[in-house]
């Protein structure tokens, strides 16, 4: 099974718990489960935010970041939210840019698309509509957003050039991208890198800083900057990693600090040229 099945499985499963009447968390120990114990997903919508829609739409939340506290929306802009999940952020996202906007969310995955238009249809927001398609090929024509954002979601494809060149094509000239995701600060054993992915980003596949900037310039984007969100301790890891059969004392020194939740922002230039097509994957595809 490639990673793009093992990510629709799990977050899949992840959807159903919450319309049975659990939570996305399944503990730390879950192996490739979505392990949403602290401090990843914990403590990340304040209660203004979660008490503007439905619970469950809180309970399927899978990131490792607020992507809508730290970019700028501003009434009547288009917004896409790549890996929507839930739809929280994309909810959040609809109100923020006003009845004249609307948010979009694009996800792969049937469970948790039927999950966030049940949530859309409880808040009664009407300017969000959410896509089945996956972030690699994007449902949407050219120049089409003012805004990309997404919710540790990124570090999941096999493909980040696509993703960023995607990205990068529907968004307007001057368009902002604005992502939360776990990126890797300096080199780290692969072992230890792996297993620590595991336990930060469920089924990870984080970038280095270095290579996150790298990546978004080469999509053609101005103005990348990378801002720590959270950096996880090795003690907030110990647990986990102990139970992989790691000697955590002796790898420490060579994990502390180096995983961390980020806020990523990018603009593309305002002349920037028209980007050359890809093979075309539906009839949203181009305009």
């Amino acid at each position: 099974m490639d990673i793009k099945e093992i990510v629709k499985e799990k977050y899949g499963q992840a959807a159903l718990r919450v319309t049975s009447g659990g939570s996305t968390c399944c503990g730390a120990s879950a192996k490739l489960d979505c392990c949403s114990a602290d401090p990843i997903t914990s403590h990340l919508y304040n209660a203004g935010q979660t008490g503007q829609i439905p619970e469950n739409a809180v309970l399927a939340s899978l990131g490792c970041g607020n992507p809508t506290a730290l970019a700028k929306l501003n009434p009547g802009e288009m917004v896409l939210d790549l890996g929507s999940g839930g739809g929280i952020d994309v909810l959040l996202s609809a109100r923020r840019v006003g009845p004249t906007g609307k948010a979009y969310g694009l996800d792969m995955t049937d469970e948790m698309l039927a999950l966030a238009r049940e949530n859309q249809r409880q808040s009664g927001i009407e300017n969000a509509e959410f896509l089945k398609g996956e972030i690699e090929s994007i449902p949407l024509p050219d120049n089409s957003v003012d805004v990309v954002i997404s919710n540790c979601v990124i570090n999941l494809s096999a493909d980040k050039d696509r993703v960023f060149r995607e990205a990068f094509r529907v968004l307007r000239p001057g368009g902002r991208f604005a992502v939360s995701d776990v990126v890797v600060r300096g080199e780290v054993p692969e072992q230890v890198r792996r297993s620590m992915e595991m336990w930060v980003g469920c089924i990870a596949g984080a970038l280095q800083e270095d290579q996150y900037v790298s990546k978004l310039a080469q999509a053609g984007f101005d103005g990348i900057h990378i801002e720590p969100t959270r950096v996880y301790s090795i003690e907030d890891a110990r647990q986990f990693l102990s139970g992989e059969g790691i000697d955590v004392s002796t790898i420490a020194p060579q994990v502390e600090n180096k995983f961390m939740s980020a806020f990523i922002r990018a603009v593309k230039p305002p002349g920037a040229p028209k980007p050359a097509r890809e093979e075309c994957c539906g009839p949203a595809c181009g305009s």
